[in-house]
């Protein structure tokens, strides 16, 4: 009996490990591969994003997506596959994008997240260039009083788990000894949902660009006002698995593109026209004459199709965060360098 018995669990523990497994959606590398390999045979691009942050990554009720982050995404689809919708979303959360991304799940994050020396090294993940120059701000109610950092002594003030913003948030109290309780959450909308539904908190900490857009789910959003405060510098960026030259090289090389179109005045609506230029350094970046994709394994004319079908960075910046989106944000440091920005691209050549 007992043999019988042993027998049927091994069996349901085995059947359980294969449902599991085929469940799966980690998708390794296989040995001797590039990702740009795997995402090639796959025809799609598995996009980590955060999907509640509108301006940056948000899927609407309808299950569309949008957001500064989403474009980035569509850029890389679009020079891979000619097709900015090859793609496939994955909403992450700040515990859970890093597994996700070396475990396979995803092939890059565009997620919002800081780029570190901790992140690029033993956390084993890649940065390509920074797409969102922020920093850590605090958000408190505009009736509370609170004008500094230094009006939450003795108060609570909320924290999303998984991210630096902790270690950030402690660092400025202590050298400020300000006396602060800190409320840790595991899920972003918990913490808010402590703040502007249940009280519990007198301000929430988190990159000024995503408190900027929580702030605009929130009901009576005007009641909610951000601190003049920089806590941090927070260079936001993509990421890529470590390691992975020729994949990263792809996703690197696309957002320099996006710079770059910017700054040689290429945008969707001009670029069919710009293919027609007598000009040298404007031919050889839409691809009309070199080879300029070959070395990444992309066809020639990959910047063309980025920029056709999602548009130069200052296109994606104004109607995502900037004139022409609900935030009116300013470039400031998201400005190219020739208008006193940092964003900056090495030469098409």
């Amino acid at each position: 009996m007992q043999k019988w018995v042993y027998l049927l669990l091994t069996i349901l523990l085995f059947s359980t490990y294969l449902t599991s497994c085929e469940n799966s959606q980690s998708e390794p590398t296989p040995p001797g591969k590039s990702r740009l390999d795997v995402v090639k045979e796959r025809g799609k691009l598995h996009c980590g994003v955060e999907g509640y942050i509108p301006g940056f990554s948000f899927v609407d009720k309808n299950g569309n997506y949008s957001g500064i982050d989403v474009d980035i995404c569509k850029a890389v689809a679009a020079a891979l596959f000619n097709d900015q919708n090859a793609i496939e979303y994955r909403n992450l959360d700040s515990t859970e994008r890093f597994t996700a991304l070396n475990g396979g799940e995803v092939d890059m994050l565009s997620r919002n997240t800081a780029w570190t020396v901790s992140r690029d090294t033993t956390v084993g993940l890649e940065f390509a260039p920074t797409t969102f120059y922020d920093g850590q701000g605090m958000m408190v109610r505009a009736d509370s009083g609170i004008k500094s950092l230094k009006d939450l002594e003795g108060k609570s003030i909320c924290v999303e788990a998984g991210t630096t913003r902790e270690l950030i948030l402690s660092d400025n109290l202590l050298k400020r000894n300000i006396q602060a309780e800190t409320l840790t959450f595991q899920q972003a909308d918990s913490a808010y949902a402590a703040y502007a539904e249940e009280g519990r908190c007198d301000g929430i900490t988190s990159d000024k660009s995503q408190l900027l857009g929580r702030r605009s789910t929130l009901p009576n959003s005007e009641q909610h006002i951000i601190l003049n405060t920089n806590l941090s510098k927070e260079p936001l960026s993509p990421a890529t698995k470590n390691n992975d030259s020729a994949w990263f090289d792809v996703i690197k090389w696309v957002i320099y593109a996006l710079i770059e179109a910017e700054e040689l005045g290429i945008t969707q609506a001009n670029v069919d026209e710009n293919k027609n230029s007598d000009d040298p350094t404007i031919r050889r970046f839409l691809g009309v004459e070199g080879n300029i994709g070959e070395g990444l394994g992309l066809s020639n004319d990959f910047v063309y199709r980025v920029i056709k079908q999602v548009g130069n960075y200052g296109e994606i910046y104004d109607r995502n965060l900037g004139k022409n989106s609900p935030f009116k944000l300013p470039r400031g440091q998201n400005n190219l360098w020739t208008n006193g920005g940092l964003l900056y691209s090495p030469p098409f050549r």
